[in-house]
């Protein structure tokens, strides 16, 4: 009873909260690394099948799909930006999420089906969400140039000191 008292005292438990934080990154930063490892070898190998057979459509849908598999690579791959960072840092950058939503958004524009033109809410709110992604950036981007960020570790309890 003692030791789950002692566990559960600020500092004890601010450091298990922590490790176990980091442990959670490491285990999705490697689930994250192997699924972009086997979507790679896929895409390589779609590339290859499709260069094999005269005649892909390469200017058609087959361009868009293979367009869009390489964005959502680039996409996993500033996630997993984002944990390395997380791990190194102890902090997530919002700069790093919102480059990393702004390239979903881009890559969801590249690769519309044809018709789309024919969906104004679907355009709409693509570039609402370009606008106000890019005003997030700018904003934060600026308060970031003027003043860094005070936390850059893990979380400490500090006692309160009475006078």
């Amino acid at each position: 009873m003692t030791r789950l008292r002692r566990l559960f005292e600020d500092n004890n438990y601010l450091n298990l909260v922590d490790r176990s934080e980091q442990a959670l990154a490491k285990v999705l930063g490697l689930v994250l690394l192997v699924v972009m490892v086997a979507s790679t070898i896929q895409l390589i190998g779609t590339v290859i099948l499709a260069l094999s057979q005269p005649g892909t459509p390469w200017l058609a849908s087959k361009l868009n799909l293979v367009l869009g598999d390489l964005l959502t690579l680039l996409i996993a791959g500033e996630v997993l930006q984002n944990i390395i960072s997380y791990l190194r840092r102890h902090v997530v950058q919002i700069e790093l999420v919102l480059l990393t939503a702004m390239t979903a958004v881009a890559r969801k524009v590249i690769v519309l089906p044809p018709g789309s033109e024919n969906k104004p809410q679907l355009l709409a709110g693509l570039g609402i969400a370009v606008l106000a992604l890019a005003a997030a950036f700018w904003l934060m981007r600026s308060v970031n140039l003027r003043k860094p960020g005070a936390r850059t570790g893990p979380a400490r309890w500090i006692r309160d000191r009475d006078p």
